[in-house]
């Protein structure tokens, strides 16, 4: 998994033994088991990596006003219950909230207004709630249909 994995080496001396996975991956998926051995004893813990996907098609940057589907999936193996779109939530009134049992999100004419901060969240049969943040960018232009620009002859006009 090199050069992805590395250890937090400064911070063993304060019992901390971490794994650093950058970036992660569908395929890092699974149970971890770390030995630390100190002296004569020997201690292990064990700890279950899980995975949460999202992609974009087309990927992104989504250029306006075509199809985009978002999907969003997770390694953990309860039955799904519920997954949530939400856009923009913290930032007032055009904010919103979109539950369905699908995992994919279809958007049929995607605008400037639906570009910024979307996070699915995924709902399982064993009370489990795992999400994942991104942000959409969206090419296209965010004004009147037919834009009439007026510049003065002799003058540059973009």
């Amino acid at each position: 998994m090199k050069p992805r994995v590395s250890l937090q080496d400064s911070a063993w001396r304060n019992g901390n033994f971490s794994l650093r996975i950058a970036p992660v991956r569908s395929e890092d998926v699974g149970l971890y088991e770390a030995q630390v051995e100190y002296k004569t004893e020997v201690h292990s813990c064990h700890v279950e990596l899980g995975v949460i996907t999202v992609t974009l098609s087309p990927p992104s940057p989504v250029i306006g006003n075509e199809l985009l589907l978002m999907s969003c999936n997770s390694s953990h193996r309860a039955s799904l219950v519920e997954m949530c779109w939400f856009h923009n939530e913290h930032l007032g009134p055009t904010s919103r909230t979109i539950c369905s049992l699908s995992t994919t999100l279809s958007i049929f004419h995607p605008a400037m207004s639906d570009a910024g901060s979307w996070r699915c969240q995924l709902r399982y049969s064993d009370k489990e709630i795992i999400s994942a943040t991104f942000n959409l960018q969206i090419l296209g232009f965010d004004g009147p249909t037919n834009p009439v620009v007026y510049a003065a002859a002799g003058s540059a006009a973009d």
